[in-house]
C-alpha cells in the first residue's frame, strides 16, 4: 500500500486562501478603481473628450509623463550606481548611507516639498549658488524633476540591491579571466542578470513619480500651463466640485500606469525567455 502524506500548510488550504485573496483585493483595489470608471462614464464620451484633452490638462500631462520619465531615468542610472557600492564595498557609515537611502519612504510627502523649497529656492543653501549662474530651481519645471527624483531613487536601489547581494563576485572574475574586458564583463555578465530588477525599479520609480503630489506642490509654483502636475489639477478640479472631470483625468493617468506595467511585464518574459533559451 502506497501511503501519500499530504503536505501541511500553515494557512489554508488554496480555495479558502484564494477566496481571502480576492475578496481583499476587490474591496481595497478593484471596487474603488470600477467607481472611477462608472463616474467618468457618466459625463458622456463628448465630454469625457473635452475634459482630457484641453490644453491645460495636456501641458500637466506632458510635464507630469516627461519629468517622472526624466526622473526615473535619472534613478535608473544613479541607483544602480548606489546599489552597487552599497553591496560591492565597504566604507565608513555604510550603514548610515543605506539608511538615508530608504529616507524618502519614511519621510512626509509634505515635509519633503517644504525641505526641498527652502533648499532650492533662491536665498536656500543649494539655491543661492544656483542663482549667479542663472539657474532657478524652486518654482519652475526644473524643481517639479528635482523632487520626482527624490521621491523615485529608493524604488531602483531597494530593487537592483538583493539581486546584486545573490550575485556571486566570482563571475566577474572568471569573466576577466577568459579575457573579457570591463564593459564586456558590464554588458554580457552583470547587466542581463540585473535586467529585469532594474526594469522593475524603473517602472516603480515611474509610476510613483506620475502620482506624486505632496513633494511636488510646494516646490512647483503651480502655475497653469507651466508648472502644474497632473495630480494638482485633480485636486483642483475636486475642490470645485467637477468630480466628473476629476475621475476623466484621473482615468487617463489610471490606463497609462496599467499600460505601463502592461509593458514592463512583456519585457520582463521575453527577456526570461530569451535567457532560458540561451
Amino acid at each position: 500500500m502506497n501511503l501519500q502524506l499530504k503536505q501541511r500548510h500553515v494557512l489554508p488550504g488554496f480555495g479558502l486562501s484564494m477566496g481571502f485573496t480576492v475578496l481583499y483585493l476587490s474591496l481595497i483595489v478593484l471596487l474603488p478603481l470600477c467607481t472611477l470608471f462608472f463616474k467618468s462614464s457618466s459625463m458622456g464620451w463628448n465630454h469625457f473628450i473635452e475634459a482630457v484633452s484641453s490644453p491645460r490638462v495636456v501641458a500637466s500631462y506632458k510635464l507630469s509623463f516627461g519629468a517622472s520619465l526624466i526622473g526615473a531615468l535619472i534613478n535608473a542610472l544613479f541607483g544602480l550606481v548606489a546599489a552597487w557600492v552599497l553591496v560591492r564595498y565597504s566604507f565608513p557609515g555604510k550603514r548610515l548611507v543605506d539608511a538615508i537611502v530608504d529616507l524618502p519612504f519614511a519621510l512626509p510627502t509634505a515635509v519633503a516639498g517644504i525641505a526641498l523649497t527652502a533648499i532650492y529656492a533662491p536665498n536656500g543653501w543649494i539655491g543661492r549658488w544656483l542663482a549667479p549662474l542663472h539657474i532657478q530651481a524652486a518654482y519652475t519645471r526644473l524643481g517639479v524633476l528635482i523632487a520626482l527624483t527624490f521621491i523615485g531613487l529608493p524604488f531602483v536601489v531597494r530593487t537592483i540591491q538583493p539581486v546584486l547581494e545573490e550575485m556571486d563576485p566570482d563571475i566577474e572574475e572568471a569573466a576577466a579571466s577568459l579575457g573579457a574586458s570591463r564593459w564586456q564583463t558590464i554588458s554580457r555578465v552583470i547587466l542581463p542578470t540585473l535586467w529585469p530588477a532594474w526594469l522593475t525599479g524603473f517602472a516603480l520609480a515611474f509610476a510613483r513619480s506620475l502620482g506624486e503630489y505632496g513633494s511636488v506642490v510646494f516646490i512647483s509654483g503651480n502655475m497653469p500651463m507651466k508648472t502644474e502636475i497632473t495630480p494638482l489639477l485633480i485636486i483642483t478640479k475636486l475642490e470645485q466640485y467637477d468630480y466628473a472631470g476629476a475621475t476623466a483625468i484621473a482615468s487617463v493617468m489610471l490606463l497609462s500606469s496599467f499600460a505601463l506595467l502592461l509593458i514592463i511585464n512583456v519585457m520582463q518574459t521575453r527577456t526570461a525567455q530569451l535567457r532560458s533559451a540561451r
